[in-house]
Order: C-alpha cells, then sequence, then structure tokens
C-alpha cells in the first residue's frame, strides 16, 4: 500500500510536472521574445535619437555665428602653415598670447562686417555684464523719438540697416523694433545668474541671424544718438563729454552726424566694419573695457590696445584677437 501509495504521488507529480513545464516554457519564450522585441526597439530609439541629435547640432553649429572653443595653438599651426615670414609671424604671435598672455583657447566669430560688434556683444552677454550706467537713467527705446521729434533729424530716414541698406520712411519703426530687441535680451541675460543657462540663451541668440541683425543696428544707432549730442554741444561752445568726440567729428568723412552716418554706419554691416575710432566710442558708450590683441602688431607697441585708452576701474573687461583688425575672435583664458 505505501508502495502504491508513493508509486501514484510520483505519477501525479510528473502529471502535474509536464503540464507546468509547458506553461513554463512558453512563459519563458514569451519573456524572451518580449525581451528581444525590446532591445530591438531600445536600440532602434537610440539610434533615431543619436541621428536626430546629429542633425540638430549640425544645424547648430551652422547658425551659430560664435563657434565652440578650439585650442589656441592648435588653431594656430590650421590656419598658418608653411615657413613664409607672414606664417611663423603669426605663429610666434599666438604662442605669445599661449605663454605669456595665458590665453589658451579660442572663439572663433562669423568673419563678415558684424564680426566686431558680434565678437563684443556676445561677450557682454555670456559674461552677464549689466546696462551701462546712462542706460538705467534713461529709456533707449524713446532715443529714436527723441532724435527725430525732439532735435529735428529728418535725415534719419536715410539711414541704412546693413545689408538691408535704404529703408526710407521705414526706418524709425524699424529702429524701434532693433532698440526693443536689444533691451528685451539684454535685460533677460543679464538677470540671469546661471553660467550654464545664461550660456544657452547666447547660443540661441547668436544663432537667430535675425535678431542678431537688430543688435547691432541698435548699438550702431546708439552711437549715431551719442554723437548727435556732442555735435550739439560742440556748436553751442561747450566742451564735448569725452574728446573722444572732438577726434571723430575732427575728421572730413564725419565731421557732422550726416556724414557720419552716411559715410561710416551705413556700412557697417554691409561693406565695412568699426575703424579704430569708432572702436573707442563702442567701448566708451557700453562701459567697458575693450582689449584687443593685434597679431599683425606682433613685436611692436600696438600688439595690445585697449578702446578707450581712458576708462574706469569699475568697467568690466572684454577681449578681442585681430589677425588683421577686420575680422575679431575672442579669446580665452
Amino acid at each position: 500500500e505505501v508502495r502504491s501509495w508513493t508509486a501514484a504521488t510520483k505519477r501525479s507529480l510528473c502529471l502535474m510536472w509536464q503540464k507546468v513545464k509547458v506553461q513554463l516554457m512558453l512563459s519563458m519564450s514569451f519573456l524572451v521574445a518580449v525581451f528581444w522585441y525590446c532591445r530591438r526597439l531600445y536600440s532602434f530609439l537610440a539610434q533615431l535619437l543619436k541621428r536626430w541629435s546629429n542633425y540638430l547640432q549640425r544645424n547648430l553649429i551652422r547658425n551659430l555665428s560664435v563657434l565652440t572653443e578650439v585650442d589656441l595653438l592648435g588653431y594656430s599651426a590650421r590656419e598658418w602653415k608653411g615657413e613664409t615670414k607672414q606664417a611663423k609671424h603669426m605663429r610666434e604671435a599666438y604662442e605669445e598670447l599661449f605663454w605669456n598672455c595665458h590665453i589658451k583657447y579660442l572663439r572663433q566669430v562669423r568673419r563678415d562686417n558684424y564680426c566686431v560688434l558680434r565678437a563684443v556683444l556676445f561677450q557682454i552677454f555670456s559674461q552677464g555684464i549689466p546696462f551701462p550706467s546712462w542706460m538705467k537713467e534713461r529709456d533707449i527705446l524713446k532715443l529714436p523719438e527723441k532724435l527725430l521729434y525732439s532735435q529735428g533729424c529728418n535725415w534719419i530716414q536715410q539711414y541704412s540697416f546693413g545689408p538691408e541698406r535704404y529703408m526710407g520712411p521705414n526706418a524709425f519703426g524699424k529702429l524701434r523694433k532693433c532698440m526693443e530687441t536689444l533691451k528685451t535680451n539684454w535685460t533677460e541675460i543679464s538677470a540671469t545668474k546661471d553660467h550654464e543657462e545664461r550660456g544657452n540663451l547666447c547660443n540661441t541668440l547668436f544663432s537667430d541671424e535675425s535678431k542678431e541683425h537688430k543688435l547691432y543696428e541698435a548699438i550702431k544707432f546708439i552711437m549715431l544718438y551719442e554723437v548727435v549730442e556732442a555735435y550739439e554741444q560742440i556748436k553751442n561752445g561747450e566742451e564735448p563729454i569725452h574728446n573722444l568726440f572732438s577726434l571723430l567729428l575732427a575728421r572730413d568723412s564725419s565731421s557732422d552726424p550726416l556724414s557720419f552716418m552716411m559715410n561710416h554706419l551705413n556700412s557697417i554691416g554691409d561693406s565695412l566694419c568699426l575703424d579704430q575710432v569708432e572702436l573707442f566710442l563702442l567701448g566708451y558708450l557700453l562701459e567697458v573695457k575693450i582689449r584687443v590683441y593685434r597679431l599683425h602688431k606682433f613685436n611692436t607697441e600696438e600688439f595690445q590696445v585697449n578702446y578707450p585708452d581712458e576708462y574706469r576701474r569699475e568697467w568690466n573687461e572684454i577681449s578681442l584677437l585681430t589677425e588683421d583688425d577686420r575680422y575679431y575672435h575672442i579669446p580665452l583664458f
């Protein structure tokens, strides 16, 4: 009886195991299939995400007007190959920057006729530098209106917006939009305390060509407005706020605000960059000390130049690097 009971139990367990084994094998097969499918799906989604990320990155880099940092000496070796006198001179100048000026990296700036304005504004925004003190006291949005109506400068309709050239009666409205773009973006970015977040805002702004151009045209107009005020002071027998205005208005090509606009400002962004006198004015108006490393002047007193040469101690400092006084890059210490 014991033997038959044991045999019956074993037989029951075997039958039960056979049924459970079939179900277990089916379940395992199902789980393996699900795992394999999920793995394939994950791999597919990862590849898709990677391709989409690369696509966006390529487009962002292509549109970004200030590129990410590169090694200074590596850039020098790529750009100035060969054994010509000029190539050797430039490589020596870059080595001087690396070893003695402690500049290790470089951010390339798009080479067009807004180049110097782009390099200056990008650093002001990326460093979170606030509005100049005089801009905090006055509403810059009202400057076009004040120039046109209060000071009677009807010739402002001949203002050209870089590559867009002459705007005619639409110039006033366009200038107003440029000033709004400058004030809005400067306020937002300077109020952002997190460095990484501020960098992302700058990358977004400087990959939007339309907004960029509005920023530069706003800065150009502010330069014009200040020249008009200095010119009126000189006409009334008063001393201008800064002697650089006397220097600027002493040129035959900019003896008054209209000639300054027609012969200089209207061409900036289109066929000309800022010259050195205008760099003095730019630094003074934005209240920053612009230190420029002029590589073609290496081994001379003009290798390092400050714009303006007279500045206040509390002003922030930004740096530019140029090989020809036309196109500028951003050095990083």
